[in-house]
């Protein structure tokens, strides 16, 4: 077991573009791994001298509009001097019974990866029912085994350089942590409307790809008897097919899976989801009616050529 005092041999990959509200926190949380390397796009606030004070290594990513995307590329391009890495978003936080869990974990020979489940907070709250809890994630791996799935959204404008809700595919054995990684964004509602508002970007070209029989190679794949992570995405399957879905999305949080009792809060999280839901809702109804393309413009223009992956820039 190691100490409070001693570092843990894992290196921790924060990918952040202006995130100077959660960095402090989050970085303070992982001050036990062996490195920490922040993946920035560029922030225009105090994300870099933030990370930097803290003793972070800084690495610029320059998007190309293609794949990969920021996890991926930093899993193939950052020079890890550990085997184990473990991917934190910038509104989360390892709690110190995770590392000494984590800790122990990695001497384990037989598993490649560890899925951690999040406590996910708004408003100041867990919210811990309608279907919130449990959030297994894939975050912890060897990262040589390891690469985050593509699910063919790349051509859709305004999701971001980052993956969101992709998963890790990872050759090998993977098991479960029993202690939570926290999810706590320091920022307000308005980040979050922000924040959806891509997201229900990438969600619409997830609906459309279903819909249309998208090839599935190069996913985690959709199983009703794989694991958690399968399992949803087997549901969401049938869920794209369902008519009324931003009423049945606030029935189901509130109502079948108890999101009432979360109190205001919860009554709060769940008509945002379904607010969310409608979103993705016009923007399918918009790729349907365009022949998969989202932000038509009727005038033809000459094609810009992408820029190439710029090698990786650290800040000292």
């Amino acid at each position: 077991m190691f100490s409070q005092s001693e570092k843990i041999p894992v290196s921790v990959l924060i990918p952040a573009k202006n995130e100077e509200s959660n960095l402090p926190a989050c970085l303070e949380s992982v001050a036990r791994a062996d490195e920490v390397f922040v993946v920035d796009s560029q922030s225009s606030d105090r994300s870099i001298e933030i990370s930097t004070n803290y003793g972070a290594n800084v690495v610029q990513f320059h998007f190309n509009g293609r794949w990969p995307k920021k996890k991926n590329w930093s899993l193939d391009n950052l020079p890890f001097r550990n085997e184990w890495v473990l991917i934190v978003d910038c509104d989360e936080r390892i709690t110190p019974e995770l590392w000494d869990e984590i800790a122990t974990v990695i001497q384990d020979p037989n598993d490649n990866g560890y899925y951690l489940n999040r406590r996910v907070f708004f408003l100041g709250q867990w919210i811990r029912y309608g279907g919130k809890y449990p959030d297994w994630n894939l975050r912890l791996f060897k990262h040589k085994s390891g690469r985050y799935e593509n699910l063919n959204t790349e051509d859709i404008p305004n999701t971001g350089d980052n993956e969101v809700h992709e998963h890790v595919i990872l050759d090998g054995k993977v098991g479960y942590l029993k202690n939570d990684m926290l999810h706590i964004d320091f920022r307000d509602i308005y980040h979050w409307l922000e924040r959806h508002n891509r997201y229900s970007n990438w969600e619409a070209r997830v609906y459309y790809n279903i819909l249309t029989g998208n090839d599935e190679s190069g996913t985690i794949g959709a199983h009703l008897f794989g694991d958690a992570v399968q399992r949803k995405r087997f549901l969401k399957k049938i869920w794209v097919k369902l008519p009324f879905k931003p009423l049945l999305r606030f029935i189901l949080f509130y109502f079948i899976r108890l999101g009432f009792l979360d109190g205001k809060a919860g009554y709060i999280y769940g008509r945002l989801l379904s607010q969310y839901e409608y979103q993705i809702g016009v923007k399918l109804y918009e790729l349907r009616r365009f022949g998969g393309k989202l932000n038509v413009n009727t005038h033809t223009n000459p094609p810009i050529k992408p820029s190439e992956p710029q090698p990786a820039e650290m800040i000292k």
